[in-house]
């Protein structure tokens, strides 16, 4: 992997990208704050594939002034696009807890007046650096998959340092101490968390979060591991109905977050960018290219070149950044 930047400092260059649709914060303009792939889970459900680089440790890779240049080039050409940003949000091609600088460029972008969010998978939560940098954060998701150590290792399949118990106590921990808004989003993978057992144990341990809202997601976007799957609709149900016997509000992420993808630079940069952390639709692609004035020949190009992949899931054709082709 190239570690240098353009500026010849060492340092990795900051990926933001967007604004893009989110199901859950309207226009979020994305701040993709670790290297490719680096993450401390291997989840099989990923839309990004499967982890490359395993860790644990925080490291400081990105400079908050580097972060908040960056995002301040892209609001100021989303301002000119008249795109709208709702979030600025750390939501990595990996975990953004990794980041060691995130409490401090959390902190730096706050001049920009944007409220800011971090979606995190919460396996770093038994760390008090780690709960302290994420309450400098407006909104927060974290992920709960499972509420036992085995099925916890299936769907989500931890670095081998990690503790079920240790993470289940940092999110008590720290949703006892946040004072912004919490959420939580569990994803329910066919035949591995969607049976009633372990919905109802799920339901139990959200309960006690107490987040404004408890998300229910499914693989909808192609997974790491093609067995991965959508579980029937009437578990989805039962996930809910659990859920919202000890939680005030329920959303489901099942649906498709539309195609209103931001077109601020070529249409090139903005599909490389997006795909990276947010596989695309071939409807959205092609929205992107007319708003663009580009034709289909970018993304014939980039596919020839193995940068994009097209894939087949749920029967629809999507588009995701291949990493090996950076």
């Amino acid at each position: 992997m190239n570690t240098t930047s353009a500026k010849g400092n060492g340092e990795l260059p900051a990926i933001v990208f967007g604004p893009v649709p989110s199901r859950r914060l309207g226009r979020s303009l994305g701040i993709n704050n670790v290297p490719p792939k680096t993450c401390s889970y291997a989840c099989v459900y990923c839309q990004l594939g499967r982890t490359t680089r395993m860790q644990t440790d925080r490291v400081a890779t990105y400079s908050p002034e580097t972060i908040y240049e960056e995002v301040g080039r892209r609001v100021a050409v989303a301002a000119r696009a008249e795109e709208a940003i709702d979030y600025l949000t750390f939501v990595s091609d990996g975990e953004p807890t990794l980041d060691l600088q995130l409490g401090a460029s959390i902190d730096r972008l706050r001049s920009t007046g944007v409220p800011i969010a971090v979606i995190t998978n919460a396996s770093l939560l038994w760390r008090e650096d780690v709960r302290r940098d994420l309450s400098h954060a407006d909104w927060v998701s974290v992920k709960v998959d499972a509420a036992d150590e085995a099925t916890w290792r299936r769907i989500d399949r931890p670095h081998k340092e990690l503790r079920f118990e240790r993470i289940r106590d940092g999110l008590f921990a720290f949703a006892e101490q946040y004072r912004g808004r919490l959420v939580t989003e569990t994803m329910l993978v066919g035949g591995v968390n969607d049976d009633k057992t372990r919905i109802d144990g799920i339901a139990a341990l959200v309960g006690r979060l107490k987040p404004a809202i408890a998300y229910v997601a499914a693989p909808i976007r192609p997974p790491a591991e093609r067995w991965a799957g959508i579980p029937a609709m009437d578990r989805v149900v039962a996930a809910h109905e659990a859920l919202a016997a000890r939680v005030d509000s329920v959303e489901l992420l099942t649906g498709y977050e539309g195609n209103a993808f931001a077109a601020t630079g070529s249409a090139e940069e903005n599909l490389l960018e997006i795909t990276a952390v947010h596989p695309m639709r071939e409807d959205a692609v092609g929205e992107l290219l007319a708003r663009t004035g580009e034709g289909e020949e970018v993304l014939e190009r980039l596919v020839g070149a193995g940068r994009l992949v097209r894939l087949d899931h749920g029967g629809h054709v999507y588009y995701v950044r291949d990493f090996a082709g950076r």
